[in-house]
């Protein structure tokens, strides 16, 4: 029997072999993990189901899930996008795992895709969830579904630029009571389930240009009133991600 000749040949592999691997593994430890499945799963659903069903807050004419579903999908993507993001990068890079990822084939720019692939596919599902939710509680949407697209890439491409920021400057722990602070008063002041005219008026210019009010009033606009493009929040929601992309790109500390 003839012994063949193997050459060995090292070397990474294919760089989209990388990331896809690196967001699969990066959306495995996200949804095994507690803390990140009470933000992005059970606080959306028991809000949307507690206050479609209970008469707590005045939402105006109509349902009350017309307005809340809205919202509820806005408050979804901050919470995976802004706040688990921000507390699970904070802790990777104080433990140094972000040091030791860069130092692997995968660029830093592949690592932060693959993070950013790992975002979107926890949304897809939790916008899946919550929508049957909503349906199931009477809700009727309507408007344009591209309408509703870029907005919730908008979305994510601000909060998850926020998120890194904070995760990328701030130590771990700072960055757990920063990201969870932030998360709360968005909830209360942010139009996901008190309606900014309820605010005083100086109060709602203000609130109006946060990213969690432009989405939220922006999802409403479409899916409860059938509204067309709503481009002034899509304008402050762009300018938000850009704004915190090329911040977190600049500051970002690996370690």
């Amino acid at each position: 029997m003839t012994t063949g000749v193997h050459t060995p040949m090292p070397g990474a592999a294919p760089l989209p072999r990388m990331i896809a691997a690196q967001a699969v593994l990066e959306t495995k430890m996200l949804l095994r993990n507690g803390e990140q499945l009470l933000l992005t799963v059970i606080i959306p659903t028991l809000l949307l189901a507690l206050f479609s069903t209970v008469d707590i807050i005045d939402t105006g004419a109509g349902e009350a899930v017309d307005f809340l579903a809205p919202g509820i999908l806005a408050l979804a993507v901050m919470s995976t996008a802004f706040t688990g993001q921000a507390i699970a990068t904070g802790f990777e890079r104080r433990y140094g795992v972000l040091k030791r990822l860069a130092s692997s084939p995968l660029p830093r720019w592949g690592l932060m895709t693959a993070k950013t692939l790992s975002v979107l596919v926890t949304e897809v599902l939790q916008v899946v969830l919550l929508t049957v939710i909503a349906l199931a509680l009477g809700w009727s949407p309507h408007g344009n579904p591209f309408a509703v697209l870029l907005l919730l890439v908008l979305g994510t491409a601000a909060f998850s630029g926020l998120g890194l920021l904070m995760a990328g400057t701030l130590k771990a722990e700072a960055t757990l009571a920063a990201a969870n602070l932030v998360f709360l008063l968005l909830l209360v002041g942010g139009g996901v389930i008190v309606p900014l005219d309820k605010f005083p008026d100086a109060a709602q210019s203000v609130l109006g240009l946060l990213p969690i009010s432009a989405l939220s009033d922006g999802l409403r606009d479409v899916l409860q009133h059938g509204a067309g493009t709503p481009w002034a929040d899509l304008g402050i929601l762009a300018v938000w991600a850009v704004v915190a992309l090329g911040a977190a790109g600049k500051f970002f500390r690996w370690e």
